[in-house]
């Protein structure tokens, strides 16, 4: 005979192996359906034969257990062979809040509700025992067994989550869904809850309520449960980077984006027991970026189907019928089956539809019968307006109910609907529509500046299953929303699309604040919501100012992540509203097409960069003439692309306009001068006048490090810059201490994977090559390889420069072949972006000659070199560094052929 039969509800499965955990190591025996019974076994054979050879039976109580008809004849057996309790025979564990109504109130239960686990393993073994057994001192929480993994107090949250929603207490059913999620894990560790046609290509099957019960239900079984909002690809990135502030990672507060998603995925793959749920992910492409490999699990929520080969595919369909009537019976604690059959094929058995109607019943204390007649008049009225017969026309019934009773309730709590209709689904902050109180209509307005008004605003949207709560957030259901909005008449449709547009651009940073690491976490947390309102603005051609600016600044702010292909985007949308708004030769237009020519020239675009710069410029020189500050910013950008596209003088030239202008503006110590006095360094530099760029570094760096000390991200560009001029004066050993110096700063600020941290990286290594360190340059290059490729793909021209750096130490090394291959990718990714006359193609063609010339092929080194000649005396001039030493190569190797 076993000690103990465990009676246990699916949902609390890791309740059950618990208990028989912590009873089999104080030496019980345990028969537990989790583990005794087995594939191809029959399931009521096991469990009648568990029931007879078990001594006792623990009913694991909670509102799952209670509400089952299978559970209930496990312990009425046991009730029933000792109605009296004098045996023991039936033992209760309380595991969740539930209301103990029949038979059961009547024998003391085990309550481990709100304990610990060592308090609860404590009560359990203590409660368990017959006879008073009170131990001398207190046992440990036990350790597991060599053969089985240690797991998590069943009642306790891993150490990290941020799921935003909590646990249903209405989840009913679809327990074959869970364990195929939790098989499909289990073998491929990827599963995406997918929508079949069945339904339309609508939400509301109740994917994102399946990842939410699966991560309550195995969370005792990872260390990390992380919850990322996929819709929108940025959004997804910044829920994705902000895993890097729990894990204490290095590069938490790196600039670049991409840098902070690339070290939570490094740092995934070298943990185990971690969950990834991805919800409503538009298609799998979006995640290539972001899935781990690894020992943890990755759940995706989407309405694409097309999964196969990113993760298993598990298809969603609606309840099945006795699935929905179960739910229907539960939410409204009713009997009438056949009322709630009738109600449930009404609703199509889709599960958010049955949310809504259960919360209507509840809230007016109507059954289900009642409902479902005035549901069946009022789909009657959508069918006479040509409405479709689907689940649509279902779920816009269900809630037209609900919204209607709201508004005979409260006009705040109708018109509060009315505006999150407006916002992202998902974290709608209440202090964001507190401080938005001005662009409200009166209805709205005092209530949200008042805090127990607003709680009642928001107080009937709660009982009706409109809005969810959690913390200071509420978040609405895509479907709600879609359905409030298609409700409202234009011209309230677009006062609630205007006063969200405004209520978030008012929030949403600007100015000068790309450098502040708090900036951009209020940016990251509304960004979602930057977006979504002035999608619906600007479809509604409303509050244009805002909409182009919330467009432009989002546009900012993923420049500065580095987000690059998204800033294009988003700009470009800003380009047309302020065009369209306030012609084409406004100086906000200036503004927003000046941003787009630094996202183009980001991108390796310089001739379209260059474009967007020119015109800038010159519509704000229409404007503030040529002397203005805004002029001068213009000028100083154009400056960058000209030097990029080769035209050093022409570079040269605008940078010194906008020192000009700067010094006249701001004074000579001004951190804005030294920016320009750093770029003119860098032409200067490249025109070969050594002398003149120290000057100008050492300036900047004087200036630089009086404003913001020594260890600033502004101070590791100047000390950069200065480092490469003193390597070619011909003192390495200073170089390398600037290029060191730099690169812990960077490090420090933005992490080791930074594009900014490449370029020091690349400097180093070119010091370390002419210092005769060929292993450690090779090193350096192929890191900086490694991080511009991750950032910029592999055909942007900083790619061409670390791959040509590469090849050279190749060559020194004695790898001909791989310095070609170098060579020859580099030479085409420059003439891609550049054409064939360009300074960088040169130097590619010189570097392809060298190899050449290595290699015995005399006659085509020398056709490069000659190119190379060409184009550095066109572009350079006959006396420049660059033209001397390939007229040098071009000598040499002449000599060596006669």
């Amino acid at each position: 005979m076993k000690d103990f039969f465990i009676s246990y509800n699916h949902a609390d499965q890791a309740w059950a192996e618990w208990i028989a955990w912590q009873l089999e190591q104080a030496s019980y025996s345990t028969v537990i359906q989790a583990w005794d019974f087995h594939a191809g076994s029959n399931f009521v054979l096991d469990m009648q034969r568990g029931l007879a050879e078990a001594k006792r039976v623990i009913a694991v109580l909670s509102p799952n257990y209670l509400a089952s008809r299978f559970t209930q004849p496990e312990w009425a057996a046991a009730f029933a062979q000792d109605p009296t309790g004098e045996k023991g025979t039936l033992v209760p564990v309380r595991v969740r809040e539930c209301d103990l109504q029949g038979l059961l109130p009547q024998i003391v239960y085990i309550d481990l509700v709100g304990l610990d686990g060592p308090t609860a393993h404590d009560k359990l073994l203590a409660d368990v025992r017959r006879e008073r057994a009170k131990p001398t001192t207190a046992p440990a929480f036990p350790p597991p067994a060599a053969t089985a993994a240690a797991r998590h107090f069943p009642g306790a949250l891993p150490p990290i989550w941020n799921v935003p929603l909590n646990r249903n207490p209405n989840f009913t059913g679809r327990e074959k869904y869970l364990a195929d999620l939790h098989t499909a894990l289990t073998a491929d560790r990827a599963a995406a809850l997918t929508q079949t046609q069945a339904v339309h290509g609508l939400g509301g099957v109740g994917k994102t309520q399946l990842a939410l019960e699966y991560a309550y239900r195995h969370a005792s079984e990872y260390d990390i449960v992380w919850w990322v909002h996929a819709e929108q690809s940025a959004t997804l990135a910044a829920d994705f980077a902000r895993l890097a502030g729990e894990l204490n990672l290095a590069e938490k507060d790196a600039r670049d984006q991409n840098v902070v998603v690339q070290a939570v995925r490094n740092e995934l793959q070298h943990r185990q027991a971690w969950l990834l749920i991805f919800d409503n992910a538009t298609r799998p492409t979006d995640l290539h970026d972001f899935l781990p490999q690894g020992g943890g699990h990755v759940i995706i929520t989407s309405r694409h189907h097309a999964w196969r080969g990113v993760a298993s595919p598990l298809p969603v369909e609606t309840m099945e019928r006795r699935e929905a009537i179960d739910f229907l019976l539960k939410r409204t604690n009713q009997s009438d089956r056949t009322a709630a059959d009738k109600l449930a094929e009404a609703l199509g058995d889709l599960p958010l539809a049955l949310e809504q109607a259960g919360a209507f019943i509840e809230e007016r204390d109507a059954s289900l019968a009642e409902y479902a007649a005035i549901f069946s008049a009022r789909r009657t009225e959508l069918l006479q307006a040509n409405a479709p017969l689907d689940y649509t026309g279902t779920v816009a019934t269900t809630w037209n109910l609900s919204f209607e009773q709201v508004e005979a309730e409260s006009s705040a709590a109708s018109a509060l609907m009315d505006l999150c209709a407006f916002f992202a689904p998902d974290d709608i902050p209440l202090d964001l529509l507190k401080k938005g109180a001005a662009h409200l209509p009166e209805v709205l307005a005092e209530p949200v500046a008042d805090e127990y008004e607003f709680s009642n605003a928001i107080a009937p949207l709660l009982r009706f299953s409109l809005v969810a709560k959690t913390g200071e957030t509420i978040s609405v259901h895509r479907l709600v929303q879609a359905v409030a909005r298609d409700r409202l008449p234009e011209a309230e449709r677009k006062e609630y699309a205007g006063a969200a547009a405004q209520i978030v651009d008012d929030a949403f940073p600007s100015g000068e604040w790309t450098s502040e690491l708090a900036s951009w976490d209020v940016c990251a947390r509304l960004l979602p919501h930057a977006l979504a309102t002035a999608d619906y603005a600007a479809a509604l051609s409303v509050v244009p100012g805002a909409t182009g600016h919330l467009f432009n600044q989002a546009a900012v702010y993923l420049r500065v992540r580095a987000q690059f292909v998204e800033a294009r985007r988003h700009v470009e949308r800003a380009l047309a509203i302020d065009e369209a708004t306030y012609g084409k030769d406004h100086p906000n237009v200036a503004a927003i097409v000046n941003n787009l020519g630094n996202v183009l020239h980001d991108l390796g675009d310089l001739a379209g960069a260059r474009q967007c710069l020119e015109r800038a410029l010159a519509i704000d020189e229409a404007t503030y003439g040529k002397d203005h500050p805004g002029v001068a910013t213009d000028v100083n950008n154009l400056g960058l692309v000209l030097h990029d596209l080769g035209d050093l003088p022409g570079a040269r030239q605008y940078f010194e306009r906008a020192l000009a202008i700067g010094e006249a503006t701001y004074g000579k110590d001004h951190p804005n001068v030294a920016i320009r006095v750093n770029n003119l360094g860098n032409v200067l530099h490249d025109l070969g006048d050594l002398a003149g760029a120290r000057q100008c570094f050492e300036r900047a760096l004087a200036i630089d490090e009086a404003t913001y000390g020594k260890d600033h991200p502004d101070v590791a560009i100047d000390v950069n810059n200065l480092g490469s001029v003193l390597h070619d004066l011909g003192d390495p050993a200073g170089a390398r201490q600037c290029f060191e110096r730099a690169l812990a700063i960077d490090e420090a600020t933005y992490g080791k994977d930074h594009p900014d941290v490449a370029t020091i990286v690349n400097n180093l290594g070119s010091v370390l090559r002419d210092l005769g360190d060929l292993a450690g340059a090779r090193q350096y290059f192929e890191r900086a390889l490694a991080i511009d490729e991750a950032t910029y793909g592999k055909d942007h021209p900083r790619v061409a420069t670390d791959v040509n750096n590469l090849g050279m130490v190749l060559r020194d090394l004695g790898d001909l072949a791989g310095a070609r291959q170098c060579s020859e990718r580099a030479l085409a990714i420059d003439g891609a972006t550049y054409g064939k006359d360009h300074p960088d193609v040169a130097r590619d063609v010189n570097n392809l000659g060298n190899v050449l010339h290595a290699l015995g092929d005399l006659q085509g080194a020398r056709q490069c070199y000659e190119r190379a000649l060409n184009i550095l005396v066109e572009s350079l001039g006959e006396n420049h560094p660059k033209t001397v030493t390939v007229r040098d190569n071009l000598k040499a190797l002449e000599e060596k052929m006669q």
